[in-house]
């Protein structure tokens, strides 16, 4: 009897928590706005952060507009942070189930010993422009900072029409919409006892996750080519256990019930680079290879380019150099190696950037690298950073060639990395095999606030590699596996005989940086879907050994060389065969890995759905300190309504 009570008191207790967090969450608010220049442009990329009763941050979209949800009612602190523009602030009194709209207007701002200009206004005198930055500070602390403003409820801003979004596929910047992506056949299931290895190269680029956030913040579906599953979840630095002593990376190993297909599990792996101890930075020898043809001229390009590259500037130091060679019709050096401690000169040669004239991307390059050989740093980071649509039209244009070229000059011990930017005709697949060969990385810029991310708040770890040509092989027990599969990663599989080929190029893993990769896993006693059943007439499955008879479940072996190294060395961890609750770092990257799979429209999802997708994220979100957590459940919320509300088109 007291059993019954206890377990109805418990019920009881669920249930009215559960109804008081609804009723929490409706009585929240939002807050919402637009973000202008002086002259009433609407400013893209702005960093908009609340401050009150709780803290939460949004970035402006195309039209200067953003919004938060889910605001705790109070009184609250707006600041609008772009860099080049004066930090702008207003405040703002939230009301449950209303939205508090403001509107602001950012000045021009100062960096350093120079004024920041944007790419259209030619260089100025230094004092001449700080003075004016100051006076337009003045003016907006005036006019920005006033009273309370409280507004009624509202609802939620509807997506742009169906006929607009369907037009943004047809047409971006006015031109026709060429973005080229390469297609991916999806990783199948495989049977271990015709296929017991799986083979393939660590990835920890990130453009395919901002890519797609470009789409939906534009209210629309991505092309399936765009979603590269494993870009979608290595974008989060999930915290794994750190490496012991002077190894470079630690292995974290999970194995769970599987949310799309229960009879199915979901193995993780997770490999955790060395944070480097504090010290002062190496030197770095950077040179930035900037396309300036004519398809760079849309304010997200070239101009985006210039923007980012200014945050950079704040952050050199008097070791680090960097040069400038820009490419269009032809390839010149605009600004040669420089110390990073004469800011202004290169702000101002950042400036005086303008675009026009076709393609020749080939010959930036080779000028590119040449500039970074002659300056070549030893022990420091040497590096080719190219910023480009990705749109080559003359010279050397076929991936082919280019990416013989980039193998080429690698060998140099010059790595590149490559900035993708823009919209309408972005060549995605060419970028990203560029920096995969390259031995660097691929990120996308949708807006400044994913290039303070990849240029500022993570380039330590990105730039400094701690273990190159990274592979991982997996074994798996015929006794207790019968299929699995390998979810994304399908430009990275290699084959098995490559694993222990030091002459194959992989991946590399930077400092501190996280890699996860995810299998999902048929146990011995399921049918692995679409796997023929018949036996061999001429061959018996292969015997297995002792090993195979205890409880494992797989090996997972990973190959990697030294930085400076030619031969690899190899560690291995045994995965034993016993499925336990998911922690949050398997909970959120299967969250991650559900959504991209219901974005490509994935024959394996099972019984995927957006709102598991929400549900999971929000149970096992952790310290999301940027918010980029908080901006994945937005971003799954925004996916969901444009799956309900109109068909996928894509883009050809």
């Amino acid at each position: 009897m007291r059993a019954r009570i206890g377990s109805l008191v418990v019920v009881v207790f669920v249930i009215a928590a559960f109804v008081w967090g609804h009723a929490a969450q409706s009585e929240r608010g939002s807050l919402g706005g637009t973000i202008r220049d002086m002259s009433g442009a609407p400013l893209p990329g702005v960093t908009v952060e609340a401050s009150g009763p709780m803290v939460a941050t949004a970035v402006t979209d195309g039209r200067g507009t953003f919004r938060i949800n889910n605001l705790i009612p109070g009184d609250y602190t707006v600041t609008a942070t772009l860099s080049g523009f004066s930090v702008t602030t207003t405040r703002a009194r939230v009301v449950a189930r209303g939205l508090a709209r403001v509107s602001l207007e950012m000045g021009v701002g100062s960096l350093a010993e120079t004024v920041v200009v944007t790419g259209e206004t030619p260089a100025v005198d230094v004092q001449r422009s700080t003075r004016q930055a100051r006076r337009e500070e003045d003016k907006l602390s005036k006019a920005a900072v006033g009273g309370i403003a409280t507004f009624a409820p509202a609802a939620p801003q509807p997506l742009p029409p169906p006929s607009i979004r369907q037009e943004a596929l047809r047409r971006a910047n006015g031109r026709p919409n060429t973005e080229a992506y390469e297609h991916l056949d999806e990783n199948g299931f495989k049977r271990v006892s015709s296929d017991p290895l799986s083979t393939f190269s660590v990835d920890v680029d990130t453009a395919s996750y901002a890519n797609v956030r470009r789409f939906l913040n534009e209210g629309r579906l991505p092309e399936p080519g765009a979603v590269r599953i494993e870009e979608l979840v290595n974008y989060f630095r999930l915290p794994y256990a750190a490496p012991d002593g002077d190894e470079p990376f630690a292995i974290t190993t999970e194995l769970a019930a599987c949310p799309w297909n229960p009879a199915h599990r979901l193995a993780l792996i997770g490999i955790q680079g060395r944070q480097l101890p504090p010290r002062e930075p190496a030197p770095r020898n950077l040179v930035f290879l900037l396309d300036v043809s004519g398809s760079m001229m849309p304010p997200d390009k070239l101009p985006l380019v210039q923007s980012a590259m200014r945050m950079l500037v704040d952050a050199l130091s008097e070791r680090d150099r960097v040069a400038i060679v820009v490419y269009a019709g032809a390839s010149g050096l605009v600004l040669p190696s420089t110390p990073g401690t004469d800011k202004a000169t290169i702000a101002r040669a950042i400036a005086d950037l303008r675009p026009g004239g076709s393609t020749n991307g080939a010959a930036g390059i080779q000028l590119a690298y040449r500039i970074a050989r002659e300056h070549f740093i030893r022990g420091g980071v040497n590096r080719v950073v190219l910023a480009t649509d990705g749109d080559f039209n003359v010279g050397v244009t076929s991936q082919d060639a280019l990416v013989r070229l980039i193998e080429q000059e690698r060998e140099s011990g010059v790595f590149l990395s490559v900035l993708g930017v823009g919209t309408g005709n972005l060549k995605d697949s060419t970028m990203e095999k560029l920096a995969d060969k390259g031995n660097g990385n691929y990120a996308y810029l949708d807006s400044l606030h994913e290039a303070r991310k990849v240029l500022v708040r993570e380039l330590g770890g990105t730039l400094e590699t701690i273990a190159k040509d990274v592979k991982i092989q997996v074994e798996f027990n015929p006794l207790t596996v019968d299929g699995y599969r390998l979810i994304g990663y399908e430009n990275r599989v290699m084959a098995n005989e490559d694993f222990n080929d030091d002459t194959k190029d992989a991946g590399d893993i930077g400092a501190g940086h996280s890699v996860t990769a995810l299998y999902e896993i048929v146990p011995v006693g399921e049918r692995t879907p679409g796997a023929p059943q018949s036996s061999l007439k001429y061959q018996q499955p292969p015997r297995t050994t002792a090993a195979a008879r205890g409880n494992e479940l797989m090996t997972v072996a990973v190959r990697f060389k030294q930085p400076d190294g030619q031969t690899s060395d190899r560690v291995a961890q045994t995965v034993r065969n016993t499925p336990r609750p998911m922690t949050a770092n398997l909970g959120f990257a299967s969250a991650v890995a559900e959504f991209g799979m219901l974005l490509r429209g994935s024959p394996h999802a099972g019984s995927a759905s957006y709102g598991a997708v929400i549900d999971r994220a929000r149970r096992y979100s952790g310290n999301d300190r940027h918010g980029y957590q908080a901006e994945f459940i937005g971003l799954a919320e925004r996916a969901a309504q444009l799956a309900d509300g109109v068909p996928h088109i894509a883009v050809r």
